[in-house]
This record gives C-alpha cells, sequence and structure tokens, in this order.
C-alpha cells in the first residue's frame, strides 16, 4: 500500500503541482470579491453550468475546456440580462437557470466520464492545456486587480459609485466573466460541481485573517494555491479524486483560521 501511494506521488509532475497552484490562486483571488459581494451562492451554482457544455465537448471530442467556457459565458450573459430586464434578485435567476443546468449536464453527460466531469481529475489536464492554464489564470488575476476597487466602491453604495463615474452594469459583467474563465479553467481539475468551493472557500478563510482589502485578496490568492497544491497531493497519496481533496483541504484551512480568529479575540 505504501509503495502505491508513493508511486502515485511520482506520477504528480512539475506541471500538475504548476496548474494547481494558478487556478487556485486565481480562484481565491478573484473569489475575494465574490465573498464581499456576498455572491458566494452565485459562484457555487455557476460551476453546474459548465456540465452540459463538457458533455457536449466530450461528445464531439473537443476539449471540455471550450464547452465550459461557451455555456458558463451564456449563462451568466443570461443572467446578467434578466436582471436587468426583469429585477428579480439575481440569486433566484441563478437558481432556476444554472441547476436546470446541471440537470441537464447529468443526463447528457456520457456515464463513464460523468465521475470525472462532476469531481475532477488532475491526470485528465493534457500538455496543451498548460499555457491555457497558465496565460489565462494571469489575465484573471490582472483584470481582478484593476477592477476589484470599483466593486468594492459599488458594494459600498451605488449612488458613491455613480458619483465617482464607476459603470456598475460593465464592471459586474467583466468580473462574473473573468468567473466564468476560472471556473472553466478549473472543471478538469476540482469538477463541475465543486469548482465553486474553490472560488469561495479561500476567499472565505482569508477574510479571518482581517487586515487591508490588499490583506485580504492577497491571502485569498495565497490560501487557494495552498489549497490546490496541497489537495494534488493529498490526492495522489490516497488515490482520491483530486477535486475533493482540494476543497476539503480549503475547508481545513477555513478551520483553521476561524480557529486562530478565535485565539485572537481571547487573547485581546
Amino acid at each position: 500500500m505504501v509503495i502505491a501511494s508513493l508511486t502515485r506521488i511520482k506520477m504528480i509532475n512539475i506541471f500538475t503541482i504548476i496548474v494547481a497552484l494558478f487556478i487556485g490562486a486565481a480562484a481565491g483571488y478573484l473569489g475575494s470579491a465574490m465573498v464581499l459581494k456576498r455572491m458566494s451562492l452565485v459562484g457555487d451554482a455557476l460551476s453546474h453550468v459548465a456540465l452540459p457544455g463538457m458533455a457536449l465537448a466530450m461528445l464531439y471530442n473537443m476539449n471540455p475546456f471550450i464547452g465550459a467556457f461557451v455555456f458558463l459565458v451564456f449563462g451568466i450573459l443570461l443572467v446578467w440580462k434578466m436582471e436587468k430586464s426583469t429585477k428579480l434578485p439575481i440569486e433566484n435567476l441563478v437558481g432556476i437557470i444554472f441547476t436546470a443546468s446541471l440537470a441537464i449536464g447529468i443526463l447528457i453527460t456520457p456515464e463513464p466520464e460523468l465521475i470525472e466531469a462532476l469531481f475532477g481529475d488532475i491526470a485528465s489536464i493534457s500538455f496543451w492545456d498548460f499555457p491555457i492554464i497558465i496565460i489565462c489564470s494571469l489575465v484573471i488575476f490582472f483584470i481582478t486587480r484593476r477592477i476589484i476597487k470599483p466593486i468594492v466602491f459599488s458594494i459600498i453604495s451605488d449612488d458613491l459609485a455613480r458619483v465617482r463615474k464607476i459603470n456598475i452594469d460593465y464592471y459586474n459583467l467583466l468580473y462574473l466573466l473573468m468567473v466564468a474563465v476560472i471556473v472553466a479553467l478549473g472543471v478538469k481539475f476540482i469538477g463541475s460541481l465543486l469548482m465553486g468551493a474553490l472560488v469561495i472557500i479561500p476567499a472565505a478563510a482569508a477574510k479571518n485573517i482581517g487586515g487591508s482589502l490588499k490583506t485580504y485578496s492577497y491571502g485569498a490568492g495565497i490560501i487557494g494555491g495552498l489549497s490546490s497544491v496541497s489537495g494534488v497531493f493529498i490526492s495522489g497519496l490516497f488515490g482520491i479524486p483530486s477535486g475533493a481533496a482540494v476543497v476539503l483541504t480549503a475547508v481545513f484551512i477555513f478551520i483553521l483560521m476561524l480557529l486562530y480568529k478565535k485565539l485572537k479575540q481571547v487573547v485581546a
């Protein structure tokens, strides 16, 4: 058993570690704004809409990233448009559209690939996925870095944002598109059912640290990267799906940060 575990760990190459680091860090950094906007449930449900796209891509022998991204963008644009035209809360629209997408995805996903599509498999990431993930992760980081302050202004007060001539609709749409990209990147690694958790949990953990917006957002990115890399090693060691290992590692770090916050309050 020990020899088998060591063999699995040896199969984890440098490309796997880099992919895990970039996806986790980008997801955590992006999620810092999502937690501030109180859109955690939106982020979780958003990952579900990727499943039908992945299923169709598998059926036509395409890269699942392409199918997931196309469906995610379509879902986001649909929700964004319906929110503006119907004035319904975004949570209601997400609950209807994205959960329906999950149901459709389960029906059309080929059964042998269903578990992998739902929970991810780090081994399914090919060498050609590597440059796409690195470039897109860097783009997500730099765009999020530029738009996070306007988003925070809109969270504090819509009127304040408009006084500063901030186009709230534009920044919200751009932010949701960045979420679509990171979810599409991560579905092969974490799975469509769990990818939303990688966006939310590191940011929730970093919130327990406190400090400035910069400290919080960078802390979320660090925790996301650490969770992903640690989860990959745990997945290799115990032979469990990489998505489950990464998310449980993130949850463990969240609990540690929560205990740290409680201890800090007691000492103070």
